[in-house]
C-alpha cells in the first residue's frame, strides 16, 4: 500500500491506529506499560534488544536508544486504539519509528496471548498538522479521548459531572496529559515537551485549556 502523505522534517503529524477488527490491543496494565516503553525504545536509531523483556518500565526508560528519530509530542492509549502527535526530525524518521513500534508491540502481544498474525488495522493513519490552531485543537482532542471510558455518550449529551471527569483525566496513566499538567513521573522522559511551540504555557494553563473542551459536544469535536 502506498502512502499519499509524505512526511517532512520539522512538520507535525497526528498518527493513529486501532486493533484489527476493532479488537482490544491493551487488555491489562502490563500491556499499556509495554507499549509506553516501546514509545521510548523505538524512538532511536539502535535496535530494540529483546533481552530487555521482563524489566520494569522505569528500567526500560533508562536504556540507551541512540539518536532520536522523531519528537514524540503527545500520546494517548485507549483499549483498542492509540493516538500520537509527532514531529519528524529526519527524513524517514516517522516511518522507521512506527515500524519499530508496531512490530515490537505485535511481537510482544502475540507471545503473551499465544496468537499469530497482524494486530493492527493495516498501516497506521496520519494527518498533517499544518498550523498552530489545528495543533492546539488536536492536543486537546487527543488528551480528552479517555473521557469516552468515563462517559461514553458525553459528546452527544454533554458531560454529566465535569468535576469527576476532570478527576478521571488527572488519574489516567496512559496519556501525556498528566505530564503536561505538571506531574513529575518517569514517563515524562518519553515526550518532547519543548517541541510544541503553541503550548509553551504553564502546566496550570495547559490543564485548563484542555478541560475547557469538556463544555463542548459532538458538533464541536472531530470524530
Amino acid at each position: 500500500m502506498t502512502r499519499n502523505l509524505i512526511f517532512a522534517p520539522e512538520e507535525f503529524y497526528h498518527i493513529y491506529n486501532r486493533g484489527t477488527e476493532k479488537r482490544s490491543i491493551f487488555n491489562r496494565h502490563r500491556d499499556y506499560e509495554r507499549f509506553i516503553a516501546l514509545l521510548y525504545l523505538a524512538n532511536g536509531d539502535r535496535a530494540i534488544d529483546t533481552k530487555r523483556q521482563g524489566r520494569t518500565l522505569s528500567e526500560l526508560l533508562t536504556q540507551d536508544r541512540g539518536e532520536r528519530l522523531v519528537d514524540l509530542c503527545a500520546y494517548c492509549l485507549m483499549p483498542n486504539h492509540f493516538h500520537l502527535i509527532i514531529r519528524e526530525r529526519q527524513d524517514g524518521g516517522i516511518s522507521k519509528f512506527m515500524q519499530k513500534l508496531s512490530t515490537g508491540y505485535t511481537m510482544y502481544f502475540n507471545k503473551i496471548y499465544d496468537r499469530n498474525g497482524v494486530l493492527f488495522q493495516g498501516k497506521f493513519k496520519s494527518t498533517h498538522i499544518d498550523n498552530d490552531r489545528y495543533l492546539n485543537y488536536l492536543i486537546a482532542y487527543l488528551h480528552l479521548n479517555p473521557i469516552k471510558i468515563f462517559d461514553p455518550e458525553w459528546k452527544d449529551n454533554g458531560i454529566k459531572d465535569k468535576q469527576q471527569a476532570e478527576k478521571f483525566l488527572d488519574n489516567y496513566m496512559y496519556s501525556s496529559f498528566i505530564d503536561y499538567s505538571g506531574h513529575d513521573r518517569t514517563e515524562k522522559k518519553i515526550i518532547s515537551m519543548e517541541s510544541l511551540p503553541a503550548y509553551t504555557t504553564t502546566p496550570k494553563d495547559f490543564h485548563s485549556s484542555v478541560i475547557e473542551w469538556l463544555d463542548w459536544t459532538r458538533s464541536d469535536l472531530v470524530q
